[in-house]
């Protein structure tokens, strides 16, 4: 007759009402994580634009100084310094501007081009050994861009290429092809390959670096959105289980008042203490149905009070420890400051949980601790049980699962998990060193607190 320790008293609560706006939202976060990919991306050509200036500074003063190459100086220097004002402009842009667009980056890659063909117009067109840099430009448009774009940038080069070898004129070098690595053309081919093969290994490393972390943001985002569709699911399936337990719970009220008044059982001690108790154990059950329908959103106004942290938390361990056959509890209350707190139903049913499951673990002995740690309400539920197994704990938090080895495991811990989340706060567990396990639950008083305005 008595209660089972297994007691869950909040399956299908509250939570689906805080977890509704997040799924709802799940679309939008996941662009703002694309948006920031671009961004990044974007980022990346502004630091290979400031690469090619000096580059081609180097490679000017190169030719004419060292080499004695006549070159047009004035027209180079102008689209250098064209170069530059763009990429100042961009860094101006993309500093206000954090949403970057396909369009974007393919008109910042065709701007690329642009100058890359004006430089090689001016220096040999065609024959320059630097006009391989144009794959550069393929490459990235393929690892950037959409299809449609990357074609766009594949068929932009080649009509520069075409266009560079119809009208611009080679530059009057010495036909020295014989001489291997000491024809400057040679040379230049060899200094062009290096250059790209070393840009793209650094810059695309990093922009697939940041495609990695995008897609493991938005695989983190698409578990916590099914996370919480399951939670929208059992909210449902509880609160609608709630309704109908509430007439057979209040029939055998009834029946057990009505048994207590019978001449065969007023005679009887032993049948009127196993009444009591019966008695005693429907109240909860009632409470916990109540709790339940309070929580989903029904009978809104009873479901949370203005009390203190310290109220509030005495209140919790009494509750728990009724029916609940655990040999020692420990609970030291570390908070000073009796802080003016709401008694959320939702927070007092995530305490009880993770003490169930302690429980479950050590029903010898549990300890919780309270603290308060730079605005942030600390609870530690330590037990002496065996601890987590390192594959369950490695996925604390994740729904079914669990060790108990039973259909539906598990979703103690990932409630738990799931609603802190939604409030700001966050659920770890760690087994101790000297045997045993720990939960901690953090949560911002900010989600909880009274400000003096609000009294």
């Amino acid at each position: 007759m008595r209660a089972n320790k297994n007691h869950n008293p909040y399956d299908g609560g509250r939570m689906r009402l805080p977890v509704v706006e997040p799924l709802a939202s799940a679309n939008a976060s996941a662009s703002n994580i694309s948006h920031a990919a671009g961004h990044k991306n974007m980022q990346q050509l502004i630091q290979l634009r400031w690469i090619a200036v000096i580059g081609q500074i180097t490679t000017i003063a190169t030719a004419s100084i060292l080499l004695g190459v006549r070159l047009p100086m004035p027209a180079m220097l102008n689209v250098l310094a064209c170069l530059i004002a763009f990429n100042v402009a961009s860094i101006l842009r993309w500093q206000e501007n954090q949403v970057v667009s396909n369009s974007e980056l393919l008109l910042a890659l065709t701007v690329d081009v642009a100058s890359l063909t004006a430089q090689l117009y001016l220096s040999g067109g065609a024959t320059n050994p630097f006009v391989f840099l144009y794959l550069l430009h393929v490459i990235l448009g393929a690892v950037l861009l959409e299809t449609w774009s990357t074609w766009t940038i594949v068929i932009v080069t080649g009509a520069c290429i075409a266009g560079l070898a119809l009208f611009s004129e080679p530059l009057p070098l010495p036909q020295d092809h014989a001489l291997g690595i000491f024809s400057l053309y040679v040379q230049g081919m060899l200094i062009c390959f290096i250059l790209d093969a070393a840009l793209l290994v650094i810059f695309i490393t990093r922009i697939m670096q940041n495609m990695r972390s995008s897609a493991a943001t938005l695989s983190d985002l698409r578990q916590r959105a099914a996370e919480e569709e399951h939670i929208v699911r059992m909210g449902l399936l509880a609160s609608g289980a709630a309704h109908e337990l509430g007439t057979p719970l209040a029939t055998l009220a009834v029946i057990l008042g009505d048994w207590k008044r019978m001449p065969e059982f007023k005679g009887n001690p032993v049948l009127l203490e196993e009444i009591g108790e019966m008695q005693t154990q429907l109240k909860r059950c009632k409470s916990i149905v109540s709790g339940i329908l309070m929580s989903a959103g029904e009978a809104r106004g009873e479901s949370s009070a203005a009390t203190t942290i310290n109220t509030f938390l005495d209140e919790v361990v009494a509750e728990w420890r009724v029916g609940r056959p655990v040999v020692m509890f420990e609970f030291d209350n570390r908070i000073s400051l009796d802080l003016p707190v709401v008694s959320d139903s939702t927070l007092k049913q995530m305490i009880c949980n993770v003490l169930d499951n302690a429980l479950e673990a050590s029903p010898q002995w549990l300890r919780m601790e309270a603290s308060i740690e730079g605005g942030t309400l600390v609870l530690q539920v330590t037990d002496n049980g065996a601890g987590f197994a390192p594959g369950i704990l490695s996925e604390f938090g994740k729904p079914y699962n669990s060790s108990k080895g039973r259909a539906g495991g598990g979703l103690g811990l990932f409630l738990v998990v799931n609603v802190a989340r939604t409030l700001g706060g966050e659920v770890t567990a760690t087994n101790m060193e000297k045997g045993g396990a720990m939960v901690r639950l953090t949560l911002p008083l900010s989600a909880i607190e009274i400000k003096p305005e609000q009294q």
